[in-house]
């Protein structure tokens, strides 16, 4: 597994009758690898995992390994229970998924002994590269950094760490305690300087489903150590970024996607699109950035020329 560079958290696009639009989906897994990233993380938060069924779920890794080729696609594995997650780990292993990404078990965050026994039981469900998803913020479980370590030294599919908890502290913490063992990620976007520059490889990105060429150019900079370049790029897009931290994180995403031509902002409910001065505002912070885009992405190419 290539566990390096910018993975959009893809979203799920939605018809007008609220079920998966897979020929979109396709669509979206082969214009993000297009645009430099390496590879596609699906079923994750961003991608409403928990409003989608088990079949739905099945489908939709079926739709992302046809479109992607040969292309890598990581499956998030995500349950009320420890037996659905096992269930799921098996079945995206059966549809051909390269690696997994396993959250803590929704609403029952538990203690480190009930959160390593799942953890650990969906490791070994399978032998594929697995990544491990600390947001402590959303589901509150923390993986702290010895809790980690002590997970990878027991099972060796487990390669990488996507750090969410907003601290770019703990990406420092674990190459501490691991070195190179695991690949950190950065998976909140509105730090993925901070932990680049502290040594993360990878960013699980909300924005790159609305811009990905941007965010790979921002990863690029920052990994290359052009960090005037990264600077110019994180300055435009932060209003962005910080989308992917609020509440509404998955309508905000898909607004943007809407406004940039990448797809539609409808989401499934419970969850429901933004309207009125919560809309009006997100879209004018939206425009504002986009109405930039040419002219920044035009500095940047003469940068790196």
């Amino acid at each position: 597994m290539d566990w390096q560079g910018v993975w959009p958290a893809l979203t799920t696009a939605f018809d007008v009758h609220f079920d998966p639009d897979y020929n979109f989906v396709a669509d979206h897994c082969r214009r993000v690898i297009e645009a430099g990233c390496t590879g596609v993380v699906a079923l994750g938060s961003l991608g409403e995992a928990a409003t989608l069924s088990f079949e739905e779920k099945k489908r939709i890794l079926q739709t992302c390994r046809r479109a992607l080729e040969r292309a890598p696609l990581v499956a998030g594995i995500s349950a009320l229970g420890t037996r659905e997650a096992v269930a799921l780990a098996k079945a995206a292993e059966a549809e051909g998924c390269d690696g997994l990404m396993i959250l803590p078990p929704y609403v029952y965050p538990g203690d480190w002994r009930e959160l390593k026994a799942h953890v650990s039981a969906v490791l070994r469900a399978t032998p594929l590269p697995s990544m491990l998803y600390n947001n402590p913020v959303a589901y509150g479980a923390d993986f702290l950094p010895a809790h980690i370590v002590e997970l990878a030294e027991e099972h060796a599919n487990l390669q990488a760490v996507k750090e969410s908890s907003t601290d770019a502290r703990r990406v420092t913490a674990i190459r501490a305690l691991c070195g190179d063992r695991l690949a950190i990620f950065v998976g909140v976007d509105d730090v993925v300087l901070e932990g680049v520059a502290m040594g993360a490889v990878g960013w699980v990105s909300g924005l790159a489903d609305a811009m990905p060429e941007e965010a790979v150019a921002l990863l690029n900079a920052g990994r290359q150590g052009q960090w005037e370049r990264a600077w110019e790029l994180y300055r435009w897009l932060l209003p962005l970024l910080r989308m992917d931290t609020l509440p509404k994180f998955v309508q905000l995403i898909k607004l943007i996607q809407e406004e940039a031509g990448m797809g539609s902002s409808r989401v499934r409910p419970p969850r429901l699109s933004l309207v009125g001065e919560e809309l009006d505002a997100a879209r004018r912070t939206i425009r504002q950035a986009l109405k930039q885009r040419d002219t920044v992405m035009a500095a940047q190419r003469m940068a790196r020329a």
